[in-house]
């Protein structure tokens, strides 16, 4: 996994600071990047001195500790979240932290499972109901690039396509992003998968995997029409999963009927749920 080279901090990782600094200690071993990696680094009168020569004053230190929702990026000795609003959506999309790789929060949406298992597990458990992967792969929702990144160690190539600039730019501030913007195997899309999915050969990917926002969000990637582009895009014997939701929620149970029946309508022979991926898996 290539890194990045900014400092990236949430209140994961810098609320033992305060801690470390009432007993007085000198050094303390932190992670400048979500977790991916560890460094030590002094603590000073002034703040938090960083081997690359950052400093983040104590009054950051508790800014950032203080702010559950939020990710921040340390730059030139001033902090700011990793948040913009979306001109596309009109919605404001920003970094999500959690005990490992952050999430995307879109207009108070968080866009991964968060509870039980972390960001990056969640977006395993749904690529393991299409194994074996290879050949080409569709990943029709960008976001952080999570799902193309775990393609594209399997898959001989991996097309991914972003609807909104303002997301892309979020990921380029999130360190676990950073294949997303470098693997060869990786190609990027930014527009509307409903439009640029019926540019696509027929029969063109193996593997799709369909991830889109909430209903709410992007009912148009629900839809018949858009599912049977999918399914003309399949190869023959191929699969897609399709995110749901809780399976045994109200709200899950009630999308995974209409999902169901619009995947059997677009042609789709079986259609079937996935609890653990919170998901279902369409067969062609």
């Amino acid at each position: 996994m290539v890194t990045s080279l900014h400092v990236v901090l949430s209140h994961v990782q810098v609320a033992p600071l305060l801690q470390a600094r009432r007993e007085g200690r000198r050094q303390w071993e932190l992670s400048p990047d979500l977790g991916l990696s560890q460094v030590t680094v002094a603590l000073t009168e002034e703040g938090v001195l960083f081997p690359s020569g950052e400093l983040l004053r104590w009054d950051d230190v508790e800014r950032i500790a203080s702010a559950l929702n939020s990710c921040f990026l340390l730059e030139h000795g001033s902090v700011r979240a990793i948040q913009t609003f979306s001109s596309v959506t009109n919605r404001p999309c920003s970094l999500y932290p959690t005990q490992g790789a952050p999430s995307l929060l879109i207009a108070g949406f968080v866009m991964h499972r968060v509870k039980e298992v972390d960001p990056l597990e969640d977006t395993r458990l749904k690529m393991r109901t299409l194994a074996p992967i290879g050949g080409r792969v569709l990943d029709t929702a960008t976001g952080l690039g999570y799902t193309a990144i775990e393609a594209a160690r399997h898959a001989d190539e991996v097309i991914t396509i972003e609807l909104d600039p303002a997301v892309q730019e979020v990921a380029r501030f999130n360190p676990w992003s950073q294949d997303l913007f470098h693997h060869p195997k990786i190609r990027r899309m930014l527009g509307d998968a409903s439009e640029l999915v019926p540019t696509f050969p027929d029969q063109y990917f193996s593997r799709i995997i369909h991830d889109p926002p909430a209903f709410d969000l992007a009912g148009e990637l629900y839809s018949g029409a858009f599912y049977r582009e999918l399914y003309r895009v399949l190869r023959g014997g191929g699969r897609l999963f399709h995110y749901v939701g809780d399976l045994q929620s109200r709200a899950g149970s009630s999308t995974l009927r209409g999902v169901t029946r619009r995947l059997q309508e677009a042609g789709f022979a079986r259609v079937v749920p996935r609890q653990e991926a919170f998901g279902v898996v369409a067969y062609k």
